[in-house]
């Protein structure tokens, strides 16, 4: 059973916001319309729901009436067959969000054991997220990539912009670990590499401020591809975060503009630090769980010769590998989200 009290609460809540908006909403008008936009769906469900409990009460009350109970009954049915369906979704709605899921995200991507083939794995990796974001309308930009001699990628760091970006895209993170016959293999034997993506929420100015004592900035010369095309001013920018440790690179072609994704990319890191170690706290006495967001543990299994793709983390395994590199993820994401739903439903309602 849903909790009615709570529901009144959002319901009262979400229109106190909704008569603030209509009354402009003052200097915290974009705080306001945040939390408006984030209540709507839930109050939506509650709408929904509390309609047909009325209409269920009403043909109760009809039953009584000769005239009516047919209809009444009818309606009856209808309702009781609804309610269960409407119940879960209003539970669903109701579970704490990750107030981080709304943010763009930056994804990076680098290849773990298995030398050129786990570099090439990664421009695979690489090309399946490009081609997601694009079925999804999203804007995927480069901000840092270094390309192995093979064609692979040593290291990719994107910065992923959209609806939903980080809600979907943060089951991502992990090792994916790829099973099939390099180029490079004469012998036609099967090897295993891997390669590493972290899924990290964008971070803002506000979320994290960094004294100007805790970083350190070095300019050096761009690399190139040779002859003309060799930068020969010293663009490029390496800052490095004394307290952490942490260096951020950036090369593009403005000084300026390296800097500022650089400093970008660093806030970003340092704001998930800080939830790993809120994530970490509140996890302290139980194990990770789907979303946890460690890096560390082997996710996903590619294996080219069976056509396989396996989710390690809920047992999902489909035979349409050829689509999944070409970036349909609906599929598994959508599975992994629902996973973590019922966990949280089972913490909240255990």
């Amino acid at each position: 059973m849903v909790p009615m009290d709570k529901l009144d609460q959002i319901t009262q809540r979400f229109e106190y916001l909704e008569a603030r908006l209509s009354q402009g909403a003052g200097e915290d008008f974009a705080q306001v319309s945040r939390e408006y936009a984030e209540l709507k769906p839930v109050a939506e469900e509650i709408s929904a729901y509390r309609a047909l409990l009325d209409s269920k009460a009403e043909a109760e009350a009809l039953l009584s009436d000769p005239e009516m109970k047919g209809l009444a009954e009818e309606e009856l049915r209808e309702a009781r067959a609804r309610l269960p369906g409407m119940e879960q979704r209003l539970r669903l709605a109701l579970l704490p969000k990750d107030t981080a899921d709304a943010r763009p995200a930056i994804v990076e991507i680098r290849p773990g054991t298995g030398g050129d083939e786990a570099a090439l794995f990664a421009g695979d990796l690489l090309r399946m997220y490009q081609r997601y974001a694009e079925a999804r309308g999203w804007r995927f930009d480069i901000l840092e990539m270094a390309q192995s001699e093979l064609g692979g990628i040593k290291e990719v760091v994107a910065n992923v912009q959209g609806q939903g970006v980080f809600a979907r895209l943060k089951y991502e993170s992990g090792v994916h670990r790829v099973q099939r016959v390099p180029a490079t293999e004469s012998g036609g034997r099967i090897h295993t590499s891997a390669a590493t993506v972290a899924v990290l929420p964008e971070a803002e100015e506000v979320d994290i401020d960094i004294p100007a004592g805790d970083i350190r900035i070095d300019t050096m010369r761009s690399s190139g591809a040779g002859g003309q095309h060799v930068n020969t001013t010293d663009s490029a920018v390496r800052i490095t975060h004394l307290p952490t440790g942490i260096v951020v690179t950036s090369s593009e072609k403005s000084q300026h503009q390296n800097r500022a994704i650089a400093m970008q990319v660093l806030r970003t890191r340092l704001f998930d630090l800080e939830r790993q170690r809120a994530a970490d706290a509140r996890a302290a006495d139980r194990k990770a769980q789907v979303g946890s967001g460690d890096r560390s543990e082997r996710i996903r299994t590619y294996n080219f010769p069976q056509g396989r793709m396996t989710d390690h983390r809920i047992n999902l395994t489909l035979y349409k590998l050829d689509q999944v590199m070409q970036g349909d993820l609906d599929e598994v994401i959508d599975a992994l989200i629902a996973d973590d739903q019922a966990r949280k439903l089972a913490e909240v309602e255990g």
